[in-house]
């Protein structure tokens, strides 16, 4: 019944209503409409029109009862129509600009019975005082037609700002959910930026506290260096986290993310856990790839040395890398033991997510006792 509106907006709708009714009035009064007889019905119509601007907005079905109910009273009294008539047009613009569904079609409705109320009032009610001539008719069938034509175009250009606001809504409602989207996508980023720096920082710092717990007997001089590696990584996967933290307290910043050149601290991190890396690249990058093509490359690769830390039988662990103009192609082997499936879970899930989301595929497979990853990643933008 009432739709919400700001303070402000109530009060220029009434101060409105009240500059009106003290423009009508005299108005009426210099037209010689407030006579003895019918000097109430000018003031009753005045204050009803009134009253149909001041809730136009607020309530558009009031304000059309409203005007319904000035339209009777005026008739009533036998007036002619004046200046406070002109509310009418105002009443059938919010009908259809603001009202409800029902609301709009019954202002669509009151145009139509409005203008042929209006027609008979002054052809055949008590205005003419006399009875409808034939000569009449083509008069009030232009009467009809212009007064058809007045109020519909009011209505009709409440219609039209009503398509308007609800396009603009529409607008507003996409930019929400793109936004959303957007940042539903970069939550989704983060997680998964921070399931790999773990994962990986835990593998490492497992492979090294195992092998210093099993060297220790033999050869205590390996504990120092598997504490040390322990350390770095640990305080590079804080660093690693904090920063992930940082992008999910700030989501307009983003932060650096690891690229090629951060390749080798990351082979430097698996060779120091104890395992024999070899990597070939052949072709080298031509250039500065895409910063979001350098991600992928770096996450799969994380990933793939975090299950062959994982899963690994402690064997050569093979990397290729080779730059082909449009597109890298990468692959990671290893040696799989009989008990491992590294396979399951989310690591390689999460590599298939780097390697679509950057317009690439991946393969796993095991392959005479080895387990292999392979995976194609376009250069360039994504389709």
């Amino acid at each position: 019944m009432f739709r919400p509106l700001l303070p402000y907006q109530i009060v220029v709708d009434v101060v409105v209503a009240g500059l009106f009714a003290a423009v009508a009035a005299p108005l009426e009064l210099a037209l010689g409409r407030a006579t003895d007889s019918n000097a109430l019905g000018t003031a009753l119509v005045t204050v009803i029109f009134a009253a149909a601007l001041a809730v136009r907005r607020l309530s558009p079905a009031l304000s059309l009862g409203l005007a319904w109910l000035g339209a009777f009273v005026q008739m009533s009294f036998g007036r002619t129509p004046g200046f406070s008539d002109l509310a009418i047009f105002a009443v059938l613009y919010v009908t259809a600009a603001y009202g409800s569904r029902l609301v709009f079609w019954l202002g669509f409705s009151s145009a139509i019975v409005g203008a042929g109320v209006i027609t008979l009032y002054l052809f055949a009610g008590p205005v003419t005082m006399a009875p409808l001539q034939w000569s009449t008719i083509t008069t009030a069938a232009a009467v009809l037609i212009a007064a058809t034509f007045a109020l519909l175009l009011a209505w009709t250009v409440g219609a039209l700002v009503r398509t308007a606001l609800r396009a603009r809504e529409n607008r507003d409602a996409q930019r929400r959910a793109e936004a959303e989207t957007v940042a539903e996508q970069e939550r989704v980023r983060i997680a998964r930026d921070m399931h790999d720096v773990v994962a990986h920082s835990l593998a490492v710092v497992i492979a090294q506290a195992d092998g210093a717990r099993y060297a220790a007997a033999s050869d205590p001089a390996v504990a120092p260096a598997a504490l040390g590696t322990i350390s770095s990584t640990a305080r590079s996967a804080l660093a690693d986290v904090r920063l992930l933290l940082s992008q999910l307290r700030h989501s307009e910043g983003d932060g650096p993310q690891p690229t090629l050149a951060d390749l080798e601290e990351l082979y430097a991190q698996v060779r120091s856990a104890g395992v024999d890396l070899r990597v070939d690249v052949d072709p080298a990058p031509p250039g500065d790839a895409p910063a979001a093509v350098q991600l992928a490359v770096y996450r799969i690769l994380q990933e793939a040395l975090t299950n062959a830390l994982r899963h690994g039988d402690g064997g050569v662990v093979g990397v290729r890398i080779a730059w082909l103009g449009d597109h890298v192609e990468l692959s990671v082997r290893n040696g799989t033991r009989t008990d491992a499936a590294p396979g399951a879970g989310h690591g390689l899930i999460g590599m298939r997510e780097r390697a679509q989301l950057a317009g690439g595929s991946l393969w796993a497979e095991s392959s005479e006792g080895a387990f292999v990853v392979r995976a194609e990643v376009p250069i360039g933008t994504p389709a």
